[in-house]
């Protein structure tokens, strides 16, 4: 189905649904004082350091990290998307997911931006090709493992000293610039 699901309707499916009984269903928890415990599901352990709050509806692991709300707990445990994910939580609560057709519109035509990103991608990977100033990128390149190759397949480039150096070999101004 096309179209975004509102905002509204994600914060609404949040508010409604039971952080506690949703991982539950998943993991084991057990209460302790006014929140609930179990091993983390997302790093192995012996000792419980995962935490959920009926209170905030919001989960957090002390040992990895991991943490967020029942979209998120989804999402990482389940390995579904973010709209999957919304989807399966208003199915639980026996609602429909609405979408916003006026959402789907044409967007406006990003192609100067992406000329600018492609004019400045190529500056940055010329840096990185320059005699002058190229020694000491392609040593640090080198000291991680990254080949030349590896570096001309992801476009890696080189930002010289200074803040201007881009706009200058772009031929703008600092008023070019706030326009």
């Amino acid at each position: 189905m096309a179209g975004r699901i509102p905002e509204t309707f994600i914060d609404d499916v949040l508010a409604r649904t039971d952080l506690v009984e949703l991982i539950d269903s998943y993991v084991h928890l057990k209460r302790t004082g006014k929140n609930y415990s179990a091993c983390c599901p997302f790093h192995q352990e012996k000792t419980p350091s995962f935490t959920v709050s009926p209170e905030k509806q919001f989960y957090y692991c002390f040992g990895c990290g991991a943490s967020g709300n029942a979209i998120g707990f989804l999402m990482d445990y389940t390995r579904l998307g973010f709209v999957e994910s919304i989807e399966t939580l208003a199915r639980n609560l026996g609602l429909d997911v609405p979408r916003d057709e006026d959402f789907s519109q044409p967007r406006e035509n990003h192609q100067p931006l992406f000329h600018i990103l492609e004019a400045a991608t190529a500056f940055y990977e010329q840096q990185l090709r320059n005699p002058k100033t190229r020694e000491r990128p392609v040593n640090y390149l080198k000291q991680r493992g990254l080949s030349g190759q590896t570096a001309k397949q992801f476009r890696l480039g080189y930002a010289p000293q200074g803040w201007d150096n881009l706009i200058n070999a772009l031929g703008k101004s600092d008023t070019d610039l706030n326009h």
